[in-house]
């Protein structure tokens, strides 16, 4: 008789990190569109987040359960050493807060995964802010400014500056490809595979033409009811 052995691959920390954060966002994303209380005040305290340290805002501790970052994978993985979690807690933490403060007052999601028909990495977002065939010098500064930050506080404000741009024209991204990339980017010699990514994306994006790129709207009202 033979056994069978093969197990469940367990994901690669950064892989870990985005599927917590998807995780996260899923629920709130779905009961924000839905105007339902909970989600409304719970994006308004992560947007008071948004380019602060993790530690320096304690009053958002709990309210998205990070706690699976602490847990072994069930099919076998190891914990995260206190370096990985520290870096995974990071990422989580300003995907999560430029995620609520892109999502402010729209109606669409702006949380979208990235698929290669509809493309929502960080430089087909920052592409599409761009005319069809033409390169806009400032907006692309913008990227390459947030692509070469010295540090992760200054790379979260950087790329704030981004995605208000992208809550401006309704562009989606996506926040669980960001969040491992934001893992990565902390790793030793992380920031250059990062900016390759990002750079490609932009390179590569090509305009779907699609009336339908944004996911269906729950709620056509952008009025802004949680301005704070």
């Amino acid at each position: 008789m033979t056994t069978d052995t093969a197990t469940t691959t367990v994901p690669p920390v950064p892989k870990r990190v985005g599927q917590i954060t998807g995780e996260i966002i899923a629920p709130l994303q779905q009961g924000y569109l839905k105007d339902q209380a909970h989600a409304v005040a719970a994006l308004a305290r992560l947007r008071r987040g948004a380019g602060k340290k993790y530690e320096q805002v304690p009053d958002l501790w709990g309210l998205a359960d990070t706690g699976p970052l602490h847990e072994s994978p069930h099919n076998g993985g190891r914990p995260l050493s206190e370096d990985e979690l520290t870096r995974a807690e990071d990422a989580v933490h300003v995907a999560l807060t430029l995620w609520a403060l892109h999502q402010q007052s729209r109606g669409t999601a702006m949380h979208l995964r990235d698929r290669r028909e509809k493309p929502t990495g960080l430089g087909a977002a920052v592409r599409r802010l761009m005319p069809k065939d033409e390169i806009t010098e400032p907006v692309r500064k913008r990227l390459v400014r947030a692509g070469t930050a010295p540090d992760l506080p200054s790379l979260a404000q950087r790329l704030r500056d981004l995605v208000l741009l992208l809550r401006g024209e309704d562009i989606p991204l996506d926040y669980a490809l960001l969040a491992e990339q934001l893992y990565h980017w902390q790793q030793p010699g992380g920031q250059d595979a990062v900016r390759r990514a990002w750079g490609r994306s932009f390179h590569a994006f090509r305009d779907p033409e699609d009336s339908g790129f944004n996911a269906s709207p729950l709620s056509a009202d952008t009025t802004d009811k949680d301005a704070s």
